[in-house]
């Protein structure tokens, strides 16, 4: 049985023993945060940018994308589920088989929704910027743009073109058109 809704002050390990009811739970500072399923075009988003991001990675083995559900805690009062994250592989090549084993991001992407727009915008992202992930991207598909964030930046860097970024490790930039991934993304279908 889960734990119950009314705890003062939530841990990783509590949220891991709720019931799974389809909701995503994640807890920030022990402060529990219940989010709904996410729509169509922001599975449409999740889907494109993993697409993107595998065809990059493929084949480099300093990292790898993954997906949520997750559970990425670094602290017992923390968890969170990234809709899309990057980690970085170790020297050895070896990639972690427990969720337990990342500890580190070297990119972080959340695409908004309605219910989870406050809290990517702040608790989010004043989580992975004191964790020191390398960027954080905030897409949002009704304004056509993606806020990037690094860690000592006080506001976000607003990309609406070429959304452009060069891991240390990789020998070529990471390049995407976001007209082109926007207008895929929210084309209106017939029928």
């Amino acid at each position: 049985m889960g734990m119950p809704h009314t705890a003062e002050r939530w841990t990783a390990e509590m949220v891991r023993a709720l019931p799974d009811d389809r909701n995503r739970y994640e807890v920030i500072d022990g402060e529990l945060l219940v989010t709904p399923a996410p729509s169509a075009p922001h599975q449409r988003a999740v889907s494109l940018m993993l697409f993107r991001l595998m065809t990059y990675l493929q084949g480099q083995t300093w990292a790898e994308v993954l997906t949520s559900p997750a559970d990425i805690s670094f602290h017992e009062d923390m968890l969170v589920q990234p809709d899309l994250f990057v980690v970085p592989i170790g020297p050895d090549r070896r990639r972690g088989r427990h969720w337990t084993d990342i500890r580190a991001l070297l990119l972080a992407i959340e695409v908004l929704s309605p219910s989870t727009a406050r809290a990517d915008r702040q608790a989010k992202r004043r989580l992975y910027q004191r964790e020191g992930v390398g960027e954080y991207w905030i897409v949002d598909l009704d304004a056509r743009v993606v806020e990037r964030w690094r860690p000592a930046d006080e506001r976000p860097e607003i990309v609406s073109g070429m959304l452009t970024w060069r891991p240390e490790a990789a020998a070529a930039p990471f390049e995407l058109d976001l007209v082109e991934f926007f207008d895929e993304i929210l084309r209106e279908t017939v029928g």
